[in-house]
């Protein structure tokens, strides 16, 4: 694959939280909870965003957990044939934080052969496929398996770890192999999570160790693996067999791609001085306790990993790179900026020569209990490019800005003019300090060009107060306009003219006449700034006025007006509702107040419109229930 900037321009890929882990005797299937299962129109929604390539899954488990020969190709079919008909290459996924099916597991003698046959069944079945990744992040995998026991088959060993990372790569050589047999020009693009360890000068060599293990798997696919190679004689005396190390050194299974997977707690920080951290930070080895800390939280730099990561896997291996999980479990507008800053560092590496070949928008449909590194189903999900929580899922603002990425145009939403968390004062929790841990003065983001803010107006000073608040965790701008706008819908004139939002947030829009309602969403309209109204209550008794009057005079006027009411109480869900009338079958996840600002300005920030009600939580067989969007201009 040769590499020309001007030739091969950054290219957007997509890809979908497919995870399917076993935790005891349960497995635990992002597929099922997201409903991707179960929808394959999905993919013509991401071939909508123009998105070409795809990380998509074939699952050993899903498709052939009683063996190869009683495999039900029915999902995978069905699901490829489209994606071929759309135009959307698939990177094909065998095993993506998984065990394998009940009869095998990671440290299983016979589980690369067992994969092997499954890699050969795929490319036998679908000989079009061209780009794999057998194994999912071998390394992460192994260690959430067999060294940390969070998964199956639980173990806790260093021995246990190092076998469960030798048979996950021989496992991808061997079924590299089986499918190159099928189809010579098979590339294996191969992802793993390369998070860097920094520490204080006692703990330098717990650090260096662990930087050293975070690229074993590839190594050992690279054949890197040989007597001086800095963890050859741990393996040994843990038990890997040297011809087992001799083998994969001398038939070595290189990727075509290297693919990371960076989060931003990947980068971990290690300190001896215990008081100064909560004790579930408390760890260490076998010589000595320590804290294990999220290197964003206590590191005075801000984090770099995206930068450093691709670089230095492309100055070890001299092979193409790829971001090939760009996700933040976080608001919206920070999702957007994340995904934003890697692609700018990876368009800013290829100016130096640096072949980037892609940057992934991952978790398309969101992810499932990852807050719990998926040991539980607590149904805790993090929205993504869509929402799963609607039927069909609703695209959110990350997917206005996949879609132009992946047309060459520069995304321009007004909340990306703020940096992300990661590079303001607040993400510290503990004294900054440097990567040796030493005191530091925090390096705080550069200035960026102002933001356009979010103006919040209403009688209700705790609520108005509330939405500044939340702008203010979420670092967006905003400015406060003092007073009942309802008896002088006039002066939004001269304050859209003064502070020139973005945006406009009324708190107590149940006071307003119509025909104020329609002045003030006229003016918005006029200025291109978007409108969210709130109302609280049925009826206003200051002036007999029933909110919804308001509220429909206001969208006549501004058809891209975002109508909210704040009804319920705490656990209330924040749901559409048609016309004003709520519809209690549709909800979201369960929310506190504070939530529901957040969800306000989640929907804000999406560019959403129409009407939404809080509803009362709303169960379906412990899934999430399902939602239609419905909009004013197809209900009134």
């Amino acid at each position: 694959m040769s590499y020309s900037q001007e030739a091969t321009p950054l290219e957007m890929w997509g890809g979908l939280e497919c995870t399917v882990n076993r935790v005891g005797d349960r497995y635990l299937d992002q597929l099922d909870y997201g409903g991707h299962a179960h929808r394959v129109d999905d993919l013509d929604r991401f071939a909508a965003l123009g998105l070409r390539t795809l990380r998509y899954p074939v699952l050993w488990e899903r498709t052939a957990p009683n063996g190869v020969e009683a495999a039900d190709w029915t999902w995978p079919d069905e699901r490829l044939t489209r994606l071929r008909s759309l135009g959307i290459s698939p990177i094909v996924g065998l095993l993506h934080h998984g065990s394998g099916p009940p009869a095998t597991d990671l440290l299983d003698p016979a589980f690369p052969n067992l994969l092997a046959r499954f890699a050969e069944a795929v490319a036998a079945r679908y000989p079009w496929v061209t780009d794999y990744t057998p194994v999912n992040e071998p390394l992460t995998t192994a260690r959430f398996s067999a060294l940390y026991g969070h998964w199956y088959p639980h173990c806790r060993d260093m021995g246990a770890f190092l076998r469960a990372t030798v048979n996950q790569c021989q496992a991808i050589t061997a079924a590299m192999r089986a499918i190159r047999a099928v189809n010579s020009a098979a590339r294996l693009v191969q992802t793993e999570d390369l998070g860097e360890t920094f520490s204080t000068p006692a703990l330098a060599d717990q650090a260096d160790y662990e930087n050293h293990r975070r690229w074993l798997s590839l190594d050992l696919l690279c054949g890197r693996v040989v007597p001086s190679h800095p963890l050859w004689e741990e393996l040994l005396r843990e038990g890997v067999g040297r011809a087992e190390l001799e083998e994969l050194a001398a038939a070595p299974c290189p990727p075509d791609i290297v693919g990371i997977n960076h989060y931003l707690t990947s980068e971990r920080f290690l300190d001896e001085r215990l008081d100064r951290y909560p004790a579930h930070t408390h760890g260490g080895n076998a010589f000595r306790a320590y804290a294990d800390i999220e290197a964003v939280r206590v590191c005075a730099d801000p984090p770099d990993g995206w930068r450093r990561l691709l670089r230095e896997a492309w100055e070890r291996y001299g092979l193409p790179v790829a971001a090939t999980e760009v996700h933040l479990g976080s608001t919206r507008e920070e999702q957007l900026r994340w995904l934003i800053e890697v692609w700018d560092t990876a368009n800013e590496l290829r100016t130096e020569g640096i072949d980037v070949r892609a940057v992934t928008a991952w978790s398309l449909l969101g992810a499932f209990d990852w807050n719990s590194l998926a040991t539980r189903e607590d149904g805790h999900y993090e929205p993504g490019v869509f929402d799963v929580r609607f039927s069909p899922p609703r695209p959110t603002a990350l997917a206005r800005i996949v879609a132009d990425l992946a047309a060459g145009r520069r995304p321009g939403h007004p909340a990306l003019a703020g940096p992300g968390w990661w590079r303001r004062p607040e993400r510290l929790l503990y004294p900054p300090l440097d990567r040796r841990g030493s005191p530091a003065e925090m390096h705080c983001c550069p200035s960026g060009p102002s933001m356009a803010p979010v103006l919040i107006a209403g009688a209700d000073r705790a609520l108005t107060r509330a939405f500044a608040d939340a702008c203010a965790v979420r670092g967006l701008a905003w400015r406060l306009e003092r007073g009942d706008s309802s008896d002088n819908p006039g002066s939004f004139a001269a304050a859209l003219d003064a502070h020139r939002p973005w945006s406009v947030v009324l708190t107590d829009f149940d006071g307003w006449s119509e025909s104020g309602a329609a002045s003030l969403a006229a003016a918005c309209a006029a200025s291109e700034v978007d409108l969210l109204v709130v109302t609280t209550g049925p009826r206003s008794e200051a002036s007999g006025q029933a909110p919804h009057d308001a509220a429909h005079a206001a969208v006549a006027a501004h058809p891209a007006t975002l109508v909210v009411h704040l009804g319920g109480s705490a656990g209330s869900r924040l749901s559409p509702s048609t016309g004003g009338v709520v519809n209690a079958d549709l909800a979201i996840a369960p929310l506190p107040p504070l939530d529901l600002i957040h969800a306000c300005l989640d929907l804000l920030i999406d560019r959403e419109c129409g009407w939404w009600q809080t509803a009362e939580p709303v169960t379906s067989g412990g899934q999430l229930p399902t939602m239609e969007m419905q909009h004013l201009s197809r209900s009134a």
